[in-house]
């Protein structure tokens, strides 16, 4: 029988992270026994967190669990400022279910394939560079950051030389703490007066890129401006600091674990089971998914969550859930099958979990095979990570080879 909700203890959140490169502490018994726990957000409002691999594949495809209630005027929100409502990461079928289908034909595996030179060639010179340069080289501003961002930009057609300017934006734009609502508004601001801007450009003259051909769509399938602009601000922010902060967070979890980078360094053919097993064991999200407001009374963990309510996903908890995954806590570069949650489940499964597999697999590949020595340069133990943003990742990772 569900428990109802007022017999539940609030908690904080975030969770207190003491170690940077693992979960919250506070998951691993909040799985084994309180899977649906009631938290205060850093605004102030509340919301229910949800814990186990079960649970969070339920909620992430449960259309009684919406995104665009928690973008609603007034809804419960983690951040300081609300989120985007036009915004394809906030809609419910049948708006997301449209946007969504006229995205995905321009967002194609064949698409993210044809990239696979492109990447491989950046992840060459950027490694010609770090070696150039003599160690120790850094892995974050060196290597991980560099490739990102040339990659979603040159996806989306962003031109080199606007793309400076866009990790400062950025940074602001995606941090829980630290940061100002105004200033984290007038972040937002910029990147769609920046998006608004490219989008009228390549409408005036299009080029080999996905804003270009999603601009140029038959008036049946074209997305609007605000679409358009909201989306290109989704996936570039999503298409940086995600990815980035998975490259070095996976070459960090490697250096951390000698037995399975030596492992990989002997047998490349276990690269693509290395991708799935890193995007399951880095704990890139402080909790992963984004915030839902229920539209109906829903029982998740054994306990009901009445309309109106708020639910944060933890897939990063739900990837160390041991009712699913043998040794949950090791890495473990072989493990088969791996039905890890980091890009979600359900409608809103990450559009670019293809180009971040793609991305993940040639910088580790492309590493290894440049470096094959390669080490850390400092003691691993005392490597400063980010902390006032949801998605974490070292700040700096300085390398030997």
């Amino acid at each position: 029988m569900a428990e109802p909700a007022e017999k539940n203890h609030e908690l904080t959140f975030p969770p207190e992270i003491p170690v940077p490169y693992e979960p919250a502490p506070a998951f691993a018994g909040l799985r084994r026994s309180r899977p649906a726990v009631p938290v205060r957000l850093p605004t102030g409002d509340r919301a229910w967190l949800v814990t186990r691999h079960a649970d969070n594949r339920r909620l992430l495809a449960d259309p009684r669990l919406s995104r665009a209630a928690a973008a609603a005027p007034g809804a419960p929100r983690a951040r300081a400022i609300p989120l985007e409502r036009d915004s394809m990461t906030t809609m419910d079928p049948p708006e997301h279910t449209r946007l969504r289908g006229l995205v995905m034909r321009a967002f194609t595996a064949r698409r993210v394939e044809r990239l696979r030179p492109r990447v491989e060639d950046h992840v060459a010179d950027l490694l010609d560079t770090m070696a150039r340069d003599g160690a120790p080289g850094d892995i974050v501003s060196g290597f991980a950051r560099p490739l990102a961002i040339t990659v979603i930009c040159e996806l989306l057609g962003v031109p080199k030389e606007d793309r400076e300017g866009f990790q400062s934006w950025t940074d602001t734009y995606l941090a829980v703490t630290g940061r100002t609502p105004d200033a984290m508004r007038e972040a937002g601001d910029r990147l769609k007066a920046f998006l608004r801007e490219l989008v009228a450009a390549k409408r005036r003259e299009p080029a080999d890129d996905l804003l270009s051909e999603l601009a140029a769509a038959e008036e049946d399938d074209r997305l609007s401006e605000a679409e358009l602009v909201t989306l290109g601000v989704t996936l570039l922010v999503a298409g940086y600091e995600t990815a980035a902060n998975l490259i070095s967070g996976a070459v960090f979890a490697l250096l951390r674990h000698p037995d399975q980078l030596a492992l990989l360094r002997r047998d490349r053919a276990l690269m693509p089971r290395a991708v799935e097993e890193l995007l399951r064991y880095v704990p890139l999200a402080v909790t992963g998914g984004t915030i839902r407001v229920a539209v109906a009374d829903v029982e998740l963990g054994g306990v009901v969550i009445k309309a109106g309510e708020a639910v944060l996903p933890a897939t990063t908890s739900a990837n160390r859930d041991a009712a699913v995954f043998d040794r949950p806590d090791g890495l473990d570069l072989t493990r088969d099958p791996n039905p890890h949650l980091a890009f979600g489940h359900g409608p809103h499964h990450c559009l670019g979990a293809q180009l971040a597999r793609l991305e993940l697999g040639a910088a580790l590949a492309g590493l290894l095979a440049r470096f094959p020595a390669l080490r850390p340069a400092v003691d691993l133990e005392g490597i400063s990570w980010t902390r006032a943003k949801m998605i974490r990742g070292p700040e700096a990772l300085p390398v030997a080879w």
